[in-house]
């Protein structure tokens, strides 16, 4: 059995209920699923899982949130390599292009991501929550 953690910061909500939707997809193709905070998640922790999925929404000028998240995979990002990791995060305007940012930055640091990265506007819809559940499908298989 996989063990995978789903690690988010949220501000509004909808990057939250996205790490649920995370959890359930991997939950449900047979994982076992840590779902923790940025703030209560550090590198020496990752080192404890098969894979990580890492989610952040968009904030000022599309980019990660500063002061929690931002810190935590900057000190996590050493330890990913050859790991399965996944990408997820909302946004409120913009047309995505924090999450290609972050893509670029894991690319460059060995990080090669297990699947498509997950993005939406605002809260997730029927479309997106499929496509989280996907994603924690993917890092548990």
């Amino acid at each position: 059995m996989k063990h995978v953690a789903v690690v988010y910061w949220s501000g509004t909500g909808n990057t939250e209920a996205m790490a649920a939707l995370v959890a359930e997809g991997a939950r449900s193709a047979g994982a076992e699923v840590t779902v923790a905070q940025a703030a209560a998640f550090d590198a020496g922790q990752a080192a404890g899982y098969d894979a990580l999925a890492f989610g952040c929404p968009s904030m000022g000028c599309e980019e990660l949130e500063e002061s929690e998240f931002e810190p935590m995979f900057a000190a996590c990002e050493d330890s990913l390599a050859g790991r399965p990791v996944a990408l997820f995060g909302s946004y409120g305007w913009g047309d995505g292009e924090w999450m290609r940012l972050w893509e670029e930055r894991c690319g460059e640091k060995g990080i090669a991501l297990a699947c498509e990265s997950v993005i939406c506007c605002e809260t997730p819809d029927a479309a997106a929550a499929a496509s989280c559940r996907k994603l924690g499908e993917a890092l548990a298989g």
